[in-house]
């Protein structure tokens, strides 16, 4: 027991200053990597680089710098070079086969900030979600829903996957399908129709208004109305034709069936 109480004590006494530094080391290089990586992030924003690429170029150079510093205080420690690395390939190679979907999200999140099928600022639908693109990181998107939730998207499917950017263009077509009943005017509705469409500024005079009957269907007419406004107009039209509409039927007598069946009885 004094041998191996002896032996511990020459390791302690031998190896304690290397590793005490190598924590000492550790901790400034962390510090120093805080302080490099916070001063990189405020120079891209002061450079105007694209907001889709800096919280991925922040993550992506702190992680580099970390990796290094591991090395760095190994090699302190007194650890070959030769055996470490061939340690941490063999690692590295375990660890991306059971982390192959994470780099498969990493491949993806390259893939988007190379292509730019969205960016910052951006509203998609992707993967069953819809939101404002916030965040661009190195494995996941960060969207936020219009109801103020929080979506994390991961990379991977994102970039594989189909997607549809509302943002892209400038201009957007609105939709609106209004139906009346059988036996109300037909001209008189799409008179109606089209003196709301151009008593509403948003909307463009080019490409013009479109308004025709598009169904018979089993209880009404069915009117197709489409018109073009920017993109940023869309929802405001949407709400306010719809409300308009119905307030000038009302005022006009213009019926807006809902549903009915009409049931016959026989009296035999």
């Amino acid at each position: 027991m004094e041998n191996y109480a002896d032996q511990f004590m020459d390791l302690v006494v031998q190896y304690a200053p290397t590793l005490v530094l190598a924590i000492v080391v550790l901790i400034v290089g962390l510090w120093i990597i805080k302080v490099i990586v916070n001063s990189i992030a405020k120079l891209m924003k002061k450079r105007n680089v694209d907001e889709s690429l800096q919280p991925f170029l922040k993550s992506l150079i702190a992680a580099i710098l970390k990796i290094l510093l591991i090395i760095s205080v190994v090699s302190m420690v007194g650890v070959e070079m030769s055996s470490f690395v061939a340690i941490l390939a063999a690692a590295g190679f375990a660890i991306g086969m059971a982390l192959s979907g994470t780099l498969q999200n990493f491949a993806g999140g390259v893939m988007i900030l190379i292509f730019k099928p969205f960016k910052v600022g951006d509203f998609i639908d992707a993967q069953g979600h819809m939101g404002i693109v916030k965040e661009i990181q190195i494995f996941n998107t960060i969207l936020k829903t219009p109801d103020n939730k929080t979506i994390i998207q991961p990379n991977g499917p994102l970039s594989t996957g189909s997607m549809v950017n509302f943002s892209t263009e400038e201009n957007r077509r609105v939709d609106f399908t209004f139906g009346i009943g059988y036996t109300d005017d037909i001209d008189k509705a799409k008179a109606v129709l089209n003196r709301l469409i151009a008593a509403d500024s948003r909307i463009f005079k080019d490409p013009a208004p479109f308004v025709a009957v598009s169904e018979l269907a089993d209880s009404s007419v069915n009117f197709a109305v489409r018109v073009w406004a920017k993109a940023s107009d869309y929802w405001g039209i949407f709400f306010d034709m719809t409300e308009a509409v119905k307030k000038e039927f009302d005022k006009e007598k213009i019926s807006i069936p809902y549903p009915q069946t009409d049931v016959h009885v026989i009296n035999e």
